[in-house]
C-alpha cells in the first residue's frame, strides 16, 4: 500500500471517528431530552392534564403547550408521531409530575391510565344540590344533571317517579373517570343502587312490609331526627309502629321540608297547617319520598327496626342529641313539656 493510500485511510477513518463522535453527541443529547426530565410545571410537583372525550391528539398536544408543561414542544410533538399518539388518545384527568420525561408523559397518555375522580355526596335534600356536589369533581355540567334528575322520563326509565328518584342516589364515596357525563353519573347510580340493594336487603324490606323507596323515605325521616347510633333503630321502630297502628308519623322534619325553610329549629302550630303531602300530621302514612338522601347507615337502621311499644319520642331536655321515648301520651307530653322549657330558656323561638 502506497504512502498516499494509507494516508486517505487515515483521513477517512479520522473523518468516521468525528462523524461518529458527533452523531453519538448529538444522539445522546436526543436521548437525554427524551427520557431525561422533559417536563416543566414552573416549580409545581404535580399538575393536571383533563382531557375531554372526542379530543384528539392535536388539541391535546395544544392544551400542554398552552400550559407550558413541556420545555420542548416540537421534540413532544415528534416524539408523540413516532409513537403514533393520535390513534392512543383516552379521556380523563391525568396527573403530572415536575420529574416526569417526554416519554413517559406520552407514554402515560397512551395507556389511558388517568387518575380517578373521587365523588362524595351525603344528605343532599334537593336535586340542584345534588348536582352541585355530585359534579363538582368530574366533568359533568351541573345544569345538565339538574335537568335529568327532573326529567320525568328518566325517573320511570329507571322504576321511580319524581318524589322517589332522588332514593337511587346512596350517598357514600364513589370514584369516577373525571370525563363522565351527566348521564354516565345518572347511570352508574343507577348501578350502585342495584348493587346495594342486595337479595338480603330486599326480602328484609319486603318483611317489614316497606317497598325499597319507602325504605329510603322513612330512613331520611329518621336521619333527619338524630345523629345518635343508638336511637336510630329505635326511633325507625316509633315510624313503624305508628303505620302499623294507623297513627299519623307527625314528624317535624317532614314539615321543614315542606315549608322549605331549613333554618327552622323550633316546629311551631301554625307550621302543622300547611297543605302538603308532607306534612306528616295532617296525612297518614309515609310522605311521597324521601326528604334527604339518607345514608346507609340509617337504610339499615329501618331493615332493623327495633320492636317495641313505644309510640312517642322527643329530643332530650339536655340538648344531648338522644330521645326520651313515651308509650302513652300522658308521658310523652311530660317529656315534651321538658324539652319546650329547655329551648325557651336558650331562647330559641322558632
Amino acid at each position: 500500500m502506497t504512502k498516499r493510500k494509507r494516508s486517505i485511510i487515515k483521513y477517512f477513518l479520522i473523518f468516521v471517528l468525528l462523524v461518529g463522535a458527533v452523531a453519538a453527541y448529538f444522539g445522546y443529547e436526543l436521548y437525554q431530552k427524551i427520557f431525561g426530565s422533559g417536563v416543566d410545571l414552573k416549580g409545581k410537583q404535580t399538575e393536571w392534564l383533563y382531557i375531554e372525550k372526542g379530543v384528539g391528539s392535536d388539541e391535546v398536544l395544544q392544551k400542554i403547550e398552552d400550559k407550558g408543561f413541556v420545555k420542548d414542544m416540537e421534540l413532544m410533538s415528534w416524539v408523540a408521531e413516532q409513537k403514533n399518539l393520535a390513534n392512543h388518545i383516552y379521556p380523563g384527568r391525568y396527573k403530572l409530575r415536575n420529574d416526569m420525561s417526554i416519554n413517559s408523559l406520552i407514554d402515560l397518555l397512551r395507556s389511558g391510565s388517568h387518575t380517578p375522580a373521587k365523588v362524595t355526596f351525603s344528605s343532599m335534600r334537593l336535586p340542584k344540590d345534588l348536582a352541585g356536589r355530585a359534579t363538582k369533581n368530574i366533568m359533568a355540567d351541573s345544569i345538565e344533571l339538574l335537568k335529568l334528575l327532573k326529567d320525568i322520563n328518566i325517573q320511570t326509565r329507571y322504576g321511580f317517579n319524581e318524589n322517589t328518584f332522588m332514593a337511587m342516589y346512596i350517598p357514600n364515596t364513589y370514584e369516577f373517570n373525571w370525563a363522565t357525563t351527566a348521564e354516565e353519573f345518572v347511570e352508574r347510580m343507577a348501578t350502585e343502587y342495584k348493587r346495594f340493594w342486595t337479595d338480603k336487603r330486599k326480602a328484609r324490606a319486603k318483611e317489614i312490609g316497606l317497598s325499597q323507596s319507602e325504605v329510603s323515605t322513612l330512613a331520611a325521616i329518621v336521619q333527619a331526627e338524630t345523629n345518635m347510633a343508638k336511637d336510630r333503630p329505635r326511633i325507625a321502630g316509633v315510624y313503624m309502629n305508628r303505620l302499623e297502628k294507623g297513627i299519623p308519623l307527625e314528624a317535624d322534619p317532614t314539615l321543614v321540608y315542606a315549608l322549605g325553610d331549613f333554618s327552622i329549629r323550633r316546629v311551631l302550630n301554625k307550621h302543622k297547617k300547611i297543605k302538603s303531602p308532607y306534612n306528616t300530621y295532617m296525612n297518614k302514612g309515609l310522605p311521597p319520598g324521601p326528604i334527604l338522601l339518607p345514608s346507609i347507615p340509617y337504610i339499615d337502621a329501618v331493615l332493623n327496626y327495633e320492636k317495641h311499644d313505644y309510640i312517642f319520642f322527643c329530643a332530650k331536655e339536655d340538648f344531648s342529641g338522644y330521645s326520651n321515648f313515651a308509650k302513652t301520651y300522658k308521658q310523652h307530653l311530660r317529656n315534651a313539656k321538658k324539652y319546650q322549657q329547655a329551648l325557651n330558656k336558650r331562647k330559641i323561638y322558632k
